[in-house]
């Protein structure tokens, strides 16, 4: 008997990668629904000590007040260490979607350097289920980006979509019209200079958090 007869033919990559990703589907939505619940054990114990420690008296509406502002610090170094799952919310029908906008992509991307293909966005069980729309492993279910922060289904050298009829809702929808990260006038075919760098992203992060915090 042969190794073949045994254990099958061997898998093709893109057979490997559809069961790879129902098995880590199903293994993420377990892993989701226990950390979720961890991470609340979490808030009302560091809670529960607070309220000890500061007034030596717990009741539940101290409980309940020192738990919300825990739990969002507690939630944001939740997602820091990549331990949530991202799935859109709310879902829609990407083949039933009505809302595009009318942009002449094909007469701006060598303005814009189709930054629109660098923005990270969660995929929908539809795209799950399909299995064209590559998600990155280490961020589930993040749309796969590659090292150079594009989106792993651009053609570098024409800036199309490789998979443009089974693209994401929120590559259908997007509007970069009043976008001033990309735009300084759209009308007018202006891009913001800055759009072409590398880094682009992170520039746009600072600012928003520097703007925050002022």
């Amino acid at each position: 008997m042969t190794e073949e007869t045994i254990v099958g033919a061997p898998l093709d990559n893109a057979e490997l990668r559809e069961q790879s990703a129902d098995g880590f589907l199903y293994a993420h939505r377990r892993l989701n629904g226990n950390s979720a619940k961890l991470l609340e054990i979490n808030s009302l114990l560091a809670a529960l000590v607070d309220a000890l420690v500061e007034e030596g008296v717990v009741s539940r509406e101290t409980i309940e007040e020192r738990k919300g502002p825990i739990f969002s610090r507690m939630g944001i170094e939740f997602l820091k260490e990549g331990m949530g799952v991202v799935l859109q919310d709310p879902e829609q029908d990407k083949y039933a979607f009505t809302a595009a906008p009318a942009i002449d992509c094909e007469n701006r991307v060598h303005l814009c350097h189709a930054a629109c293909c660098r923005l990270p966005f969660a995929l929908s069980r539809q795209d799950l289920n399909e299995g064209v729309v590559q998600w990155d492993f280490g961020r589930p279910y993040m749309v796969e980006q590659d090292k150079d922060r594009y989106c792993a289904h651009l053609d570098r050298c024409s800036k199309g979509c490789t998979i443009y009829e089974k693209r994401p809702v929120p590559c259908r929808g997007f509007d970069c019209r009043d976008n001033r990260d990309i735009w300084l006038d759209f009308d007018a075919r202006i891009p913001n200079p800055i759009v072409e760098r590398i880094d682009w992203l992170d520039i746009i992060s600072a600012a928003d958090q520097a703007a925050t915090a002022s």
